[in-house]
């Protein structure tokens, strides 16, 4: 089952096994040429059953069963995240809004409040903020700068849209009773950025994402918002970075 998808401008091909893929990423649909292609087998599901089950068990939890077909959506996303560096592009973990055409993305590690945030962006905003991306947006660097695209795989919320915007900011963001912000160096951003940012296994596609990953330091701007979850903190994260 083989159809044609864009993300991040790039043409793919995408050919699985079963339905469910497709189904998620419908709203993405292409026509024309593909820039390249990926196709699924039955290793791929079982490798990503086998990740889950180790990740649950570090974690400490009772392993989660899922069904082949999530398990394959999965295995496209990591399979497209792999080749996206030849194409000038990355998948990042963290949420990201677009207010008044620019996007401002919202990264940390998983449960620090990553959605909460963007939540309060859009209540302190109303319809003048859109959520891009909920869990793993996309990032081109073009001549012009990087661009923030959404994708279907979009987190538990399932909050994303095909739209893409100039990514303007990117925050890290971190727990803490009272809210604070303070714009840091891309050195300082770096591990996070490292740590966030799907790095893949062949040393080629990883050379030039670290490659990517410099030029992104030199087109944006960074913060560190330390914040609680309150309406507040969405407000001086808004007129902070905005500017």
């Amino acid at each position: 089952m083989s159809k044609l998808y864009r993300f991040a401008d790039i043409t793919i091909a995408v050919d699985t096994l079963g339905p469910e893929t497709h189904e998620l990423c419908a709203d993405y649909r292409a026509e024309g040429s593909a820039a390249f292609s990926v196709a699924t087998a039955r290793e791929d599901i079982e490798f990503e059953r086998e990740k889950s089950a180790r990740e649950d068990a570090l974690e400490g939890i009772p392993v989660r069963q899922f069904s082949d077909g999530y398990l394959e959506t999965l295995a496209v996303y990591r399979k497209i995240a792999e080749k996206l560096p030849e194409y000038d592009a990355l998948l990042m973990h963290g949420s990201c809004v677009a207010v008044d055409g620019a996007g401002y993305l919202f990264t940390a590690k998983s449960g620090t409040g990553k959605s909460t945030h963007t939540r309060l962006w859009r209540e302190l905003l109303g319809e003048r903020a859109v959520m891009i991306n909920d869990d793993k947006p996309l990032i081109r660097l073009t001549d012009e700068g990087a661009r923030i695209y959404g994708s279907p795989w979009d987190g538990k919320h399932r909050l994303s849209c095909n739209l893409s915007v100039p990514l303007k900011a990117i925050c890290i963001l971190r727990r803490a009773p009272e809210n604070s912000i303070e714009p840091i160096s891309a050195a300082e951003a770096y591990p996070m950025l490292l740590q966030q940012i799907y790095r893949p296994a062949d040393p080629e596609a990883l050379a030039k994402t670290l490659a990517l990953i410099d030029r992104m330091a030199e087109s944006l701007r960074f913060y560190r918002l330390s914040c609680n979850r309150e309406l507040e903190a969405a407000r001086l994260s808004y007129e902070t970075m905005r500017g």
